[in-house]
């Protein structure tokens, strides 16, 4: 790769970079009507710790992202989950992937997590390839099950 790309832990001033990102991603998986946050919502959360994240920049510009949260396994014990892996459309096929990626899994090693864990779309081939060059293991048959507690809007759900 001839271009030069920095990656740092991302902050709050981030926020902006990282809802463009998010919602990018969200419209490639046809689920842009889906995402509630915004870049105030990205800014709260940056400032109340929920979540931990890294950017890649080139030339000033971030190009790409990973963000993750500190989980635990009752299996396997620590580990960390990657919420979202994401580099921008025009950035891709450059090697920045791989620098996330190999970034992540620093992280996770520096920080003495047993495992690391995240979903892909069956049908994001391009992604799964992409994953299978890190031995992953790629599970099958276990669905997502979520229940929402605050809509859009921020009305409960349970009452």
């Amino acid at each position: 790769m001839d271009t030069q790309v920095n990656i740092r832990k991302a902050d709050a001033r981030d926020a902006a970079s990282i809802c463009h990102l998010v919602r990018e991603l969200a419209a490639y998986e046809k689920a842009e009507s889906e995402m509630w946050l915004n870049v105030d919502d990205y800014r709260r959360y940056f400032n109340e710790d929920h979540f931990e994240c890294h950017v890649a920049e080139v030339e000033g510009n971030v190009a790409g992202m990973i963000l993750f949260y500190p989980t635990f396994s009752t299996w396997k014990g620590p580990m960390l989950h990657l919420e979202d892996f994401i580099v921008s459309s025009e950035y891709r096929r450059q090697g920045i992937g791989t620098l996330l990626m190999d970034h992540f899994l620093n992280i996770a090693i520096q920080k003495e997590v047993n495992l690391v864990k995240w979903e892909v779309l069956d049908w994001n081939k391009d992604a799964i390839k992409f994953y299978k060059n890190y031995d992953v293991i790629i599970e099958r048959g276990w669905w997502n099950v979520k229940q929402i507690l605050i809509d859009q809007k921020g009305r409960s759900s349970m009452g």
